[in-house]
């Protein structure tokens, strides 16, 4: 059940954004109420797998797809309409796809991204990218920053509360990238044990 409601973000991300385009009041309220039950569900599926005891390795990496497929559609989109820099989006992908990359090389090993079996060792970087605190503060400003960002551009609202309100999705967002490079700094510095490992085990082959 947890994996279904993981997988179903993918859909409503999809359908959010079809109505984004569109760009008229009406579509726009859909693609804000979209993206608020989005957001909702990424919290729900955690709480589903832990209430069923559905936790898993392929739980975990259906999360971190969904999130990422999210994420990145919204940036990209955002940066296709004009709303935000390309920088944007260009700087959360490097991160996305260096983390990632890196990641993966820790689950073949056994490791997980977050929980008890996490790849990051030091106190400091399991506190910047896998604390609770951390987790919800980026994902506090990310969604912020694309709600606020979607409701400055509905059409039929007030020039000056529109304004207001894209200066703080834009600050928002500005916010969100930091964080996510920042929690990204961690993943790449303690890879290298990985590595390490892997050069030890040839090693003793031979």
């Amino acid at each position: 059940m947890a994996n279904w409601i993981t997988l179903s973000r993918i859909l409503i991300t999809f359908l959010s954004l079809y109505f984004l385009f569109i760009g008229t009041t009406e579509a726009m309220i859909t693609a804000v109420s979209l993206l608020v039950l989005q957001f909702i569900l990424d919290g729900v599926d955690g709480y589903v797998a832990r209430k069923f005891h559905e936790e898993s390795k392929l739980g975990a990496a259906l999360d971190i797809m969904s999130d990422r497929i999210a994420e990145n559609a919204y940036w990209i989109s955002f940066a296709v309409l004009g709303w935000i820099s390309v920088s944007f989006p260009i700087i959360i992908l490097t991160r996305t796809i260096i983390v990632d990359c890196l990641r993966s090389a820790a689950m073949a090993k056994g490791y997980t991204a977050f929980g008890k079996d996490s790849m990051q060792k030091d106190p400091v970087g399991q506190f910047i990218c896998c604390s609770k605190f951390m987790r919800i503060l980026f994902a506090v400003m990310k969604m912020l920053a694309f709600i606020l960002l979607v409701i400055a551009y509905i059409p039929s609202l007030n020039i000056f509360a529109a304004c207001l309100i894209n200066v703080a999705g834009c600050v928002c967002a500005v916010a969100a990238v930091m964080l996510c490079v920042l929690r990204g700094l961690p993943v790449i510095f303690e890879s290298k044990e990985l590595f390490v490992e892997e050069k030890t085990e040839e090693a003793k082959a031979e």
